[in-house]
């Protein structure tokens, strides 16, 4: 039997090589050489991962009988994530863990603190464990797409969230031995994680695609991709045009098939529209996703990042006033706070996780012991 598969497999190799000459022969001039290249590249992936060509279609019997595989491994872990853990025990019982083969959309006005929600989240499930086919531990594998910051800077985010030293003075080296001692262990402790760091600027869909599968063959799982962020890929060179709602559609509608092709949940950040701003009430809505076009179809998920105390920070009335001692009140019930307002989930409920947000950590956490504080955001 091993004999006929591994034959069948080389029949199936010749089969891809046959059809990737004709194509690149044969292809019509106009065509995105990159295209022919990931058609061929997703066969020969398929045939890797599962050892069959393209499916084509299913029976109906057969998946059902998948549906009925997943819901008596989800009945078996009683009551456990069904999904990769976000390390924040509301989000991850709304959510059940980031799904596999969703597409998460994180959004959010500039310094509410998006990328660090994405760190968070993404160190939080690479440092958690799950059970293989052997029922031995093992690590979850994290994909890091850094467009905007180089893997040092993230790294260094990641320190001074773990370490508690704010990076700010680790950058400038104003710390004591003591301090050293802190980010010398947190990193220590980091370095046994399987979180990856992609830093390529303007990073297309493509070669997302096609790093993200070398990492899947060389680590034998991935469990999360967090792109951070959306606005800053390039969509395929046939998609490219004055048109930058078109082009965020081609990139959106290319990261929902990897999330479906590899089986994998994918956080892709975004930004806001600034009309946020001329409003009184600036909680996102799902009308404020920029250059939208089809993120918000596309995405199975969509959560909004909002601080209220950032912007009552800037309205500071003037000292020794009433109004100033009604200002300092309400800074005091929101200081610390942060919103995930998830706006839509696909298979879910819309809900409103709150979460403590130290800013000079860039780190967010768990506030259930402010539970009080939870009633004026309802």
């Amino acid at each position: 039997a091993r004999m006929i598969n591994d034959l069948y497999l080389r029949r199936q190799l010749i089969d891809i090589g046959t059809d990737t000459v004709n194509d690149a022969y044969g292809a019509d001039p106009d065509l995105d050489a990159d295209a022919l290249i990931e058609s061929s590249e997703q066969r020969l992936f398929d045939l890797a991962v599962s050892g069959i060509g393209d499916s084509g279609f299913q029976s109906f019997a057969s998946t059902l009988a998948s549906a009925i595989e997943m819901a008596e491994s989800a009945f078996k872990r009683e009551g456990q994530l069904t999904g990769t853990p976000t390390g924040f025990k509301r989000l991850n019982e709304l959510l059940g863990g980031l799904q596999p083969s969703d597409l998460i959309i994180l959004a959010g006005r500039p310094a509410m603190g998006k990328t660090a929600l994405a760190t968070n989240i993404a160190f939080n499930a690479a440092k958690s464990v799950v059970l293989d086919e052997g029922e031995t531990e093992k690590k979850h594998v994290v994909a890091f797409y850094s467009l905007e910051m180089s893997s040092e800077q993230l790294a260094l985010r990641i320190l001074a969230e773990q370490s508690g030293v704010p990076s700010d003075r680790v950058r400038r080296g104003q710390i004591d031995q003591h301090d050293f001692d802190k980010v010398f262990e947190a990193a220590e402790d980091l370095s046994r994680l399987s979180l990856f760091i992609d830093d390529t600027p303007a990073i297309t869909v493509s070669a997302l695609r096609t790093r993200a599968r070398r990492l899947l063959r060389t680590e034998k799982r991935l469990d999360l991709i967090v792109v951070d962020y959306l606005q800053l890929m390039q969509p395929p060179r046939s998609a490219r045009s004055d048109n930058r709602v078109q082009e965020i559609s081609e990139i959106t509608r290319g990261l929902k098939a990897i999330a479906k092709e590899m089986n994998v949940p994918v956080i892709a950040l975004s930004q806001l529209s600034r009309a946020v701003e001329q409003r009184e009430d600036k909680r996102p809505q799902l009308a404020d996703l920029r250059e939208s076009g089809s993120i918000e179809q596309d995405a199975d998920v969509v959560m909004f990042v909002y601080r209220d105390e950032y912007y009552l920070d800037r309205k500071e009335p003037a000292e020794n006033t009433e109004e100033h001692a009604q200002w300092q009140a309400e800074m005091d019930r929101v200081h610390g706070l942060a919103e995930v307002i998830i706006a839509k989930q696909r298979h879910g409920p819309t809900d409103k996780v709150m979460l403590a947000f130290e800013g000079a950590r860039t780190r967010f956490s768990d506030r259930e012991e402010h539970a009080s504080d939870y009633a004026g955001y309802e």
